[in-house]
């Protein structure tokens, strides 16, 4: 971009900090790049100089001087039509602020050192800049279900903060061994984690543990096959790493399939499934109006669990913690 422009703040990026609304829009600049825009005078916030962490409202005016262009897109990092059709396949709602995908087992949701192929990716299905969704929360990657993302900063900001202020109401589906009791509750069990890389494992923690993290569960046993196997709803009231399978295996009652945090006896009866764990439903607020709710159906690998002990989906209510809420 060869010329000075003069370009407005959107209402839904009120509150975006200044170097992030020129990346959002020119994703190449660095920020060394945009910093030294900004000390020389560059760039302009309705008409004086501002700092690059300097906090935008609606309707401000920007500055734009003469950028670098973008390097050519490398080949490597471009979506193919494949691609671009299976991350769509994946849409569980869209509208002009939200997008709700039904993330499959197996897939990461961020990249890594060894990750090439992750959701995040993924998004570029729907452009770059300011028209690529944002994640506002995780699952992980042998979890399928629900994954929602902003689809505007501001959109994003809002929802994100419901996670962090635990009004996102979370319900997960899960296969695990034996049968608790009592078959609903609420486990308030501190986790820290232990490990390194590959190998970290959160455990129960003393609460006097520098490490230790406050980490709550709600419960309720949907139906059983037998003694043998359980199909639980779960509901985290704290959004810990891998929350729900350390406290399943701190319960006695281990998520089948589950490698990491499993048991001599949930091995046996796992017997090949996967990770038998799927975030099944999702209520929060609406970033503009209402409420959200939605649901995922369940994966491949949940529905072989529940074809091999007996489970039909239609067995659980819609919103199953109806009694044990407090």
């Amino acid at each position: 971009m060869k010329e000075v422009r003069t370009l407005y703040v959107d209402k839904g990026e009120e509150g975006v900090r200044l170097d992030r609304w020129f990346k959002r829009r020119w994703p190449h600049l660095n920020h060394i790049q945009i910093q030294k825009l900004a000390r020389s005078g560059q760039i302009r916030v309705d008409g004086g100089r501002a700092k690059p962490d300097t906090r935008l409202s609606a309707g401000s005016q920007i500055r734009v001087p003469p950028l670098p262009d973008a390097p050519p897109p490398r080949d490597k990092d471009a979506l193919d039509p494949r691609e671009v059709a299976f991350a769509k396949s994946l849409v569980l709602y869209e509208d002009e602020e939200v997008l709700a995908l039904n993330k499959p087992a197996g897939l990461a949701v961020q990249g890594g050192t060894k990750t090439s192929r992750h959701i995040d990716r993924l998004l570029s299905a729907w452009g770059e800049g300011l028209e690529r969704p944002r994640l506002v929360h995780r699952l992980d990657r042998d979890t399928s279900g629900v994954l929602v993302l902003g689809k505007s900063p501001g959109a994003a900001a809002k929802l994100a903060g419901a996670f962090a202020k635990r009004r996102a109401q979370k319900t997960y589906w899960a296969l695990v061994a034996g049968f608790p009791k009592p078959g609903e509750g609420v486990l308030d069990l501190p986790l820290a984690k232990k490990g390194v890389g590959d190998r970290e494992m959160v455990q129960p923690a003393d609460p006097s543990d520098p490490r230790a993290e406050p980490a709550e569960t709600e419960f309720v046993t949907i139906s059983r096959a037998g003694d043998r196997v359980a199909w639980m709803a779960l509901r985290p009231h704290t959004g810990r790493t891998h929350q729900l399978r350390a406290h399943m295996l701190a319960m006695g009652h281990p998520i089948l399939g589950d490698p990491k945090y499993g048991t001599e006896a949930s091995t046996e009866l796992s017997q090949g499934l996967k990770l038998q764990l799927h975030a099944r439903r999702l209520v929060l607020a609406h970033p503009s109006r209402g409420q959200l709710i939605l649901e995922a159906p369940i994966s491949p690998e949940l529905r072989e669990g529940f074809r091999r002990f007996g489970f039909e989906e239609h067995e659980a209510e819609p919103e199953p913690f109806r009694k044990t809420r407090r």
